[in-house]
């Protein structure tokens, strides 16, 4: 007779990586590294390597409210994620979607700015994301600067960061994670946490890479993750870092360009 596994559920809301190194490809790897059953909602479509972006098609809106209809209505979701959600018409689709259903535990990967510095999307996007999404997230997680263009301040500093997520807390997620993957020197990898009341750095040893794709969606995905098995935010968030760490410790060292973390790490010895 099979087992019968009741395993919680997360859903992640993002655009698909061809080339698996982030995306709704990392996601799901995450989810399922944590024991968690994963479920997707499919934004857009990417033409992608390590070497970079070559086209990008955006899914109807329509179509993605679809997506998260089905799963929510028949699976459940303890759990969410939302990546790269591309133009506005999305994001209020999206937005929609967790109010009419009453989805909470949403992790928002506000993917506005690439961790060099390139915006990838458009002002409406943006405006559209910073006042439909972001008061709907348990726990927002922008990198260095997505948190300069949200809390409109540039960040060089670690009181830069603290005072950054204190701004971008007033836009009213419940919790902002500001990454310090954009950070240089002594900095670089080192996370502030503020919750409206606590303030807390969270760090974990630096890892010397290139192969860093996907970095973002994997810690977002792993937080995500952790929220659906029951932890707090502080729990997800330090638990995640951790699994973020490793697989850049065991990163792929696949392609001509960069390459993506190891997400299945366990598996590879070492």
């Amino acid at each position: 007779m099979a087992q019968l596994i009741y395993p919680p559920v997360a859903l992640t809301i993002a655009g698909s990586d061809s080339g698996g190194g982030a995306g709704i490809q990392a996601d799901l790897r995450t989810f399922a590294f944590h024991q968690v059953h994963g479920t997707s909602a499919l934004t857009c479509i990417t033409a992608q390597n390590t070497c970079g972006v070559t086209r990008v098609d955006a899914l109807p809106a329509e179509a993605v409210t679809a997506q998260i209809e089905a799963v929510v209505v028949d699976i459940g979701v303890q759990a969410l994620k939302t990546g790269m959600l591309l133009n506005a018409g999305i994001i209020t689709a999206v937005a929609q979607a967790l109010e009419q259903f009453s989805l909470g535990n949403v992790v928002v990967d506000p993917v506005m700015v690439s961790r060099a510095g390139a915006q990838l999307i458009d002002d409406a996007a943006i405006d559209t994301l910073r006042t439909r999404l972001l008061p709907l997230a348990k726990i927002l997680t922008p990198n260095r600067y997505e948190a300069e263009m949200l809390a409109g301040q540039p960040i060089s500093s670690l009181g830069d960061m603290e005072q950054a997520a204190r701004k971008i807390y007033q836009l009213g997620p419940q919790g902002v994670l500001v990454k310090g993957g954009g950070m240089t020197g002594e900095l670089l990898g080192v996370d502030v946490w503020f919750d409206g009341s606590e303030t807390q750095v969270v760090k974990t040893e630096t890892v010397e890479t290139n192969d860093t794709h996907g970095t973002g969606c994997t810690l977002a995905a792993a937080i995500a993750a952790n929220l659906a098995l029951g932890q707090n935010a502080l729990e997800a968030i330090h638990g995640a870092k951790s699994y973020a760490t490793q697989a850049l410790k065991h990163s792929l060292r696949i392609g001509k360009g960069q390459g993506p973390v190891g997400h299945f790490y366990p598996l590879l010895g070492g």
